[in-house]
């Protein structure tokens, strides 16, 4: 997959979708030094608990005002909508991180081409844990159902440089990429992947 040139100057403004501080820093660097105009958009409705999700955009709040791009924060706990969409992806026998990619990719175009940017791309595609090539897809995907284009770069190629500046600039950096399961996952050494509903009990 070929990253894409660099911006033409009629479509220099971008919206990076921001997953997290740690994972936007390498993709910001980049995205400005090819002469982007970068403007942030935080929409991960997966991020569990809610002292996780404030603490995940309280972080990425203060690097990008330190960087010095405007940003976009939907600070809704959409927690609930997260799991209806994860439960629907596993009870049709798909794949439970497709769904969340596409439920936050769909939103992010969806607000770039309702705010008049032409492009979009996301921090996700910088991380070595996700799966990048999926990502990429239902990008792609999205920019096309909203009538705009998706910027593809593989920003794993600096994934080590991140990591060291965000250490650097002493960001917290979080142990799991944000969802329920990926919590049980990274603690829980039994922990199969799949959704488990609660058993109903009957009394008498």
């Amino acid at each position: 997959m070929e990253d894409n040139s660099k911006p033409p100057e009629e479509t220099r403004l971008i919206l990076l979708h921001q997953c997290c501080a740690p994972c936007s820093v390498y993709p910001l660097e980049r995205l400005m030094q090819d002469g982007w105009e970068v403007c942030g958009y935080f929409f991960n409705p997966n991020i569990h608990p809610y002292a996780e999700f404030k603490k995940r955009l309280e972080c990425l709040e203060t690097h990008n005002k330190t960087v010095g791009i405007e940003y976009s924060a939907d600070e809704a706990y959409g927690l609930r909508s997260f799991l209806k969409t994860a439960a629907s992806a596993e009870e049709a026998g798909e794949s439970r991180c497709q769904a969340c990619y596409t439920l936050r990719l769909n939103a992010a175009a969806r607000y770039a081409r309702e705010n008049g940017f032409k492009v979009f791309t996301t921090t996700l595609l910088y991380s070595r844990r996700q799966n990048h090539e999926i990502i990429a897809s239902i990008g792609k995907a999205s920019a096309r159902t909203f009538g705009i284009d998706f910027y593809y770069e593989d920003f794993r190629r600096g994934w080590q440089e991140g990591v060291n500046r965000s250490k650097e600039l002493n960001m917290y950096r979080q142990s799991y990429c944000g969802c329920i399961f990926s919590e049980e996952e990274r603690y829980n050494k039994n922990f199969d992947g799949k959704l488990k509903l609660p058993l109903m009990v009957r009394k008498g």
